[in-house]
């Protein structure tokens, strides 16, 4: 059986009396692409905090490439978040002052590698999702799909167990948001375990596994017994 890089066993997560995850299970493989889509209320920026470890669960387990983080202290926590996950958000989040090999340096700051090795695995990265020839350009000379580009880079720079994205077309046009769902299959044929969160059914489509959210519940998995 292969062992899961996320695994969430009836996760709950309540604010005061509301509760806005119900018991949630979810197991990702290794070199899995899974979409997570559901309406705007449905729980997926929770599940996102929760799966990042940005957030811990009120109830159940999370585990990250067979860490339970449940069982670690804050320190610990940020350790496993630095090591093991790269995130990708709708607003790029990139230093406006920074270049783009800069700012995908600054992704491995809390890894602990040496500044040298920074600057070279983030050239490798821009490299990895087409952007070598930018490299020395700040965000304001970046096209919007260039500026995800930088940012993807910046997620798998670290080379993490798993990659969340929030949105990551939200920002773009239809022609530059399929270019990086391109960009996202190329990678994850390289072997890049990704999850993107959506409200967008026709994105979710597109990709090889997509598990529906509603109201805090899975209520569809397209690929439930993948790691039975």
């Amino acid at each position: 059986m292969t062992e899961p890089v996320l695994e969430l066993v009836e996760v709950v997560k309540s604010y005061g009396e509301v509760t806005v995850l119900h018991g949630v299970d979810l197991r990702v493989g290794p070199g899995e692409l899974v979409a997570v889509v559901g309406p705007s209320g449905s729980g997926k920026s929770t599940l996102l905090h929760i799966m990042g470890t940005l957030e811990r669960p009120s109830g159940g387990t999370v585990r990250i490439d067979g860490t339970d983080v449940a069982r670690l202290g804050d320190r610990q926590v940020a350790d496993v978040r630095a090591r093991d996950i790269g995130f990708v958000f709708q607003q790029f989040f990139l230093a406006a002052h920074a270049t783009a090999v800069e700012n995908v340096a600054d992704g491995m700051l809390y890894a602990g590698v040496p500044a040298r090795a920074r600057r070279r695995r983030a050239a490798e990265a821009l490299d990895r999702v087409g952007l070598s020839h930018r490299a020395r350009f700040k965000p304001s000379q970046l096209s919007g799909g260039e500026r995800q580009r930088v940012a993807i880079a910046r997620a798998l720079v670290g080379r993490p167990a798993i990659v969340l994205a929030d949105e990551p077309t939200g920002n773009l046009d239809s022609a530059t948001g399929g270019a990086i769902v391109e960009l996202l299959h190329e990678l994850n044929a390289d072997g890049a375990t990704i999850i993107v969160i959506t409200h967008d059914n026709d994105l979710a489509g597109k990709l090889p596994r997509q598990v529906h959210l509603l109201d805090g519940r899975i209520v569809r998995d397209s690929n439930a017994a993948a790691l039975r």
